[in-house]
This record gives structure tokens, sequence and C-alpha cells, in this order.
């Protein structure tokens, strides 16, 4: 099998909210057309009868026209939301690499999102520092900002 990473998924309650957060903070673009779906091959696929879902993909920072996105949907049916965890199995967070992690923190704090934990800086075994943290965006989805030296 050949495969090439593609993206990733971010079911949210007000899509068009959660896309100007990941635009504004960190400079993801557009990548049109919007996405509306709905109807027989929708439920067939996702396996949820009656479902319609809205959205759109953003070009993540720092990759060309052909690079990864962030899809940002909402669906129609949407399950309750559990509470932020950082240690909850499954997909965990996404991350961004910044120049300075204090200042890419106080624009996600400025920006509604939240502070999971503090600024650290740990150690990897070749040497590296990487200094990081946990935000959320503001509908509590997990983001790690990181910054290496």
């Amino acid at each position: 099998m050949n495969a090439k990473y593609s993206h990733t998924n971010l079911i949210v309650e007000d899509w068009q909210a959660v896309a100007r957060f990941y635009q504004n903070v960190f400079g993801c673009k557009p990548v049109p057309p919007e996405r509306h779906f709905k109807g027989t091959d929708l439920d067939r696929g996702t396996g949820i009868h009656g479902a319609e879902l809205d959205g759109v993909h953003l070009r993540l920072p720092g990759y060309d026209d052909h690079g990864p996105t962030l899809e940002i949907f909402r669906y129609n049916l949407l399950e309750p939301r559990s509470t932020t965890a950082v240690n909850r199995p499954g997909y965990g967070h996404i991350a961004f690499e910044v120049d300075n992690v204090e200042e890419a923190r106080d624009t996600v704090l400025n920006a509604g999102g939240k502070s999971v934990g503090e600024i650290v800086t740990l150690t990897v075994s070749s040497g590296a520092k990487v200094t990081w943290c946990y935000v959320t965006d503001p509908e509590g989805n997990v983001i790690e900002l990181q910054s290496w030296s």
C-alpha cells in the first residue's frame, strides 16, 4: 500500500466559529468548497440515519497547496461531549510548532481558548529541549503548542 497523510477531522458544535479560530490564531487557510452533505450515501457511510454535515477543510500552516488539512465538520446529530482530558484513549490533540510558546498561548487564550496545563520544558534523549503546553480551542479540543531548542 502507498499512503499519504491527508487530513484530521474535528467534529464541533459551531464549525464556522471554530474554523475562524484556527484561521485567526494559526493562519490556517480555507480549501474550497465548503462541504454540505446529507442523504442515503452519507447515512450509509456514517452509519447514522438522517445524518447531515456541514463544514470546511483548512490548510495547515507551513505546507503548500497540497499539504494536509484540518477538516472541521458539524453533524446535525451530535453525541454529548465528554470533559476535556489529555489522557483519554484515542486521538488526543493536534500540535502546532510556534516561535514562542508563551506568546502563542496568550493568543489562544485571548481568542477564546482555555489553558489545560502549565508551560514546561522537557529534554529528550538527544539533548534537544522542547518547550510546550496544552491549551484548547473554544469548544474544548486539545491543542499542543511547542517550540524546540
